[in-house]
């Protein structure tokens, strides 16, 4: 059984309403007296009832998060970002992997004090919740604020940059499943940059993944390389934009002396890999960042505003003006 209020009053020798006060922080407990009782209940490593001081004071200092994949590195950085960023405000994290309708149901009876969708595959099911909802990604059911990033913003300044390095014949790698909007997002943005820089028609290219993972991307760079070879390429995630990556190696063109590369996902792992990516995409910091005064904002049942967050471009080292 674990340690209780009751074991730590016998120990530091006063009344159980004492310690109670003493870890809730309370004015009334002299310092003194209350840096003794913490010092007793880290010895005896009391550990606090969560559930039941939910249950008393209507509020567990919990967001659960509904998570799409643990398995993609943009979705990992940011959910380690927005951890942080919610640790700031005393809150912590509870992430479910499990279908949205089943993971919500679960933070309810668990009693979190708002709950975060990444609504990747558009879900617009109503589900009910006692708890407030704030979605990201593609829009919610209408009960339900939404917050999301300008993925239309971020495609048209990597098809801007490369047109300005005199780049004329360029390929988009990505997603274009049209039940997906964001994915459908980032197209529009390759094509209206496109038609903005004035690339012809048959020298922008979007190639389909079906996917956002890296072997996704690799397999559509081979399909692409075999019947045409670009002089840039912008891949629609991290993920994909490291199979290209592989791919170019395995073609054994050098970037970007032989063809220039661009990744969506302005990520810390861009600079990890061979050659630090170029990217375009809204700051991890900003999202995190927003995504919590959201959060708090519901929490005290303030309006909130759904801004679409800007894009930044970040040069590094994988992009240069075509071979001549």
């Amino acid at each position: 059984m674990g340690v209780t209020i009751k074991d730590i009053a016998k120990v530091a020798g006063v009344s159980y309403s004492t310690v109670s006060k003493a870890l809730r922080n309370s004015p009334l407990v002299k310092e003194q007296t209350k840096r003794k009782i913490l010092l007793v209940a880290n010895q005896l490593g009391y550990q606090p009832n969560i559930a039941a001081k939910s249950l008393v004071s209507k509020k567990s200092n919990a967001i659960g998060v509904v998570w799409p994949t643990v398995e993609r590195a943009a979705l990992s950085a940011l959910a380690t970002k927005i951890n942080a960023e919610l640790e700031k405000h005393q809150y912590h994290m509870l992430l479910s992997i499990n279908p949205v309708d089943t993971a919500i149901t679960v933070f309810n009876r668990y009693l979190v004090d708002a709950i975060l969708v990444f609504n990747e595959e558009g879900t617009s099911t109503v589900i009910e919740s006692k708890i407030p909802i704030l979605y990201y990604g593609e829009p919610g059911p209408s009960p339900y604020s939404t917050f999301n990033v300008n993925r239309r913003q971020a495609i048209e300044k990597a098809v801007e940059y490369l047109y300005q390095l005199g780049h004329r014949h360029i390929a988009y790698i990505g997603d274009l499943s049209k039940q997906n909007r964001n994915q459908q997002e980032k197209l529009k943005g390759f094509m209206s940059g496109s038609k903005a820089s004035g690339l012809a028609p048959t020298c922008a290219i979007p190639i389909d993944t079906a996917g956002l993972g890296s072997q996704e991307g690799y397999r559509a760079a081979k399909q692409l390389l075999q019947s045409q070879t670009p002089t840039a390429i912008i891949g629609g995630s991290h993920d994909i934009t490291v199979g290209v990556l592989r791919a170019l190696k395995e073609a054994k063109m050098e970037i970007p002396a032989d063809i220039s590369l661009i990744g969506y996902d302005n990520i810390p792992q861009a600079t990890n890999v061979e050659i630090p990516l170029t990217t375009v995409g809204t700051p991890l910091d900003k999202i995190a960042e927003q995504i919590t005064q959201s959060l708090i904002k519901l929490i005290r049942e303030e309006t909130i505003d759904s801004p679409l967050l800007d894009s930044e471009l970040i040069i590094r080292n994988s992009c240069a003006p075509p071979p001549s």
